[in-house]
């Protein structure tokens, strides 16, 4: 086969030299390009396929694990300590990932089993360089360390949409306004029309208090 392509090959390309319509150019152009390729296909070195040995690889299991069912915790202007109660902690099978607004600590073969104590979202930021554990021989204790200083009232961010804005520097109704359209949002049709009427009088003039009627 190898022989007759480049016999066909050689004929096209004699045609070709001799050719002078441009359309028979074109043509014998095209097939002289299809022959070359196929002639490269049929002199590239064939890749062996590769034998089946039968034997299968079986994947890694996914490692499972259990949620803290409690913590402790305290703090100080600059840091929050959580203290997790387990035996056993091994320092080195602990994996780590602490983020600006979250933490997730990992406690792998803790006898015979992985446990993790995570915050999506914390109370406020951290600085997740500075954040550390310290395993005691009973304990660990997750240190975070707080990206402003200040009090936490909790570990777990919490958005108080009721809570108006009153920012000094703001218009103090802007701050109500921000909690009618929550209201509005998430009341029901009867809600939204009082919300609504509210809105509409207290932007018209009468009236300048428009929870006057919640009060």
């Amino acid at each position: 086969m190898a022989q007759d392509l480049t016999l066909d090959l050689e004929e096209l390309r004699h045609l070709h030299s001799i050719a002078k319509r441009p359309r028979t150019l074109s043509l014998l152009s095209s097939e002289i390009s299809n022959l070359e390729k196929i002639s490269l296909e049929a002199h590239a070195p064939q890749i062996p396929t590769p034998i089946s040995t039968g034997a299968k690889v079986s994947p890694s299991p996914a490692l499972t694990y259990s949620t803290l069912a409690s913590f402790s915790w305290d703090q100080d202007g600059d840091k929050v300590k959580i203290y997790v109660s387990m035996e056993g902690i091994d320092e080195n099978k602990i994996e780590t990932e602490f983020k600006s607004m979250s933490f997730d600590v990992k406690f792998h073969d803790v006898q015979g089993k992985n446990y993790r104590c995570a915050i999506s979202k914390l109370h406020k930021e951290i600085l997740p360089e500075k954040c550390k554990v310290l395993v005691k021989p009973k304990r660990a204790i997750i240190t975070l360390v707080k990206a402003s200083k200040g009090n936490w009232l909790d570990l777990h961010f919490k958005d108080d949409k009721l809570k108006p804005n009153l920012d000094k520097e703001k218009d103090p109704m802007a701050g109500i306004m921000d909690m009618m359209k929550n209201m509005y949002e998430e009341g029901d049709d009867e809600m939204k029309k009082t919300i609504a009427k509210a809105w509409t009088d207290a932007r018209s003039g009468k009236t300048a208090d428009p929870l006057g009627s919640y009060r």
